[in-house]
């Protein structure tokens, strides 16, 4: 499996259908400790993503990312606008022009989307915010990388499976960051809902290099 550039805009392709297919639980997760806006915006921005795909085809991987990070920044309200558009941003930045993504700098994309996101928000992991699902995503590529075994479809269904679980070990958190903060210990018992849109786009890079 060779991830170039079309493997990038199924990617996105994924996540916007991912987002559309997930939209009202994203809403009833974002309802119990946010303002139940995440489904909406999500679904909008990817949406809008798909959008400016069809207006014109990036030339690389790194391309496609920049014009979704644009694209977010532009159209997700709340935090999650600006805190996904640096993560793709990032991750642009990291896959500079390459035509191809070995593993390694797979690995290196998702830590820099992964710091992307601490910079911006400024959430460590156990805040209950969606660095509870990149930063175990991010540590599982690097780490299939570092045994030498992992291939890029291995990076990439490691780093969605730590992503899931990571996403699912925010339920029982007292949230430290975000509108969930204030509700303080009410907000445990809840999934993030930041957490759970995360683990459902690392599904789906899985899903378009399968």
């Amino acid at each position: 499996m060779v991830l170039d550039v079309n493997w990038a805009v199924r990617w996105l392709t994924l996540c916007a259908q991912a987002m559309a297919e997930h939209r009202v639980w994203l809403i009833e997760l974002d309802r119990a400790i946010g303002d139940s806006d995440h489904g909406e915006n999500m679904d909008r921005g990817f949406q809008a993503v798909l959008e400016k795909l069809a207006e014109a085809q990036p030339e690389t991987p790194g391309a496609a990312l920049k014009l979704t990070a644009m694209t977010l920044m532009s159209k997700v309200g709340g935090a999650a606008g600006p805190l996904y558009g640096t993560a793709f941003l990032r991750a642009s930045t990291a896959l500079g022009d390459a035509a191809e993504i070995d593993p390694g700098s797979l690995a290196d994309a998702l830590v820099a989307a992964r710091d992307g996101i601490v910079a911006r928000g400024k959430a460590e992991s156990g805040d209950k915010t969606m660095v509870d699902a990149w930063t175990p995503a991010a540590e599982a590529a690097q780490a299939a990388v570092a045994d030498g075994t992992g291939t890029v479809l291995g990076v990439l269904v490691a780093a969605a499976e730590a992503a899931e679980a990571g996403a699912v070990a925010t339920d029982p958190l007292v949230a430290r960051k975000g509108r969930a903060s204030y509700l303080g210990e009410r907000s445990a018992g809840h999934r993030d809902p930041g957490a759970a849109s995360s683990a459902l786009i690392l599904r789906a890079a899985v899903g378009a290099a399968a």
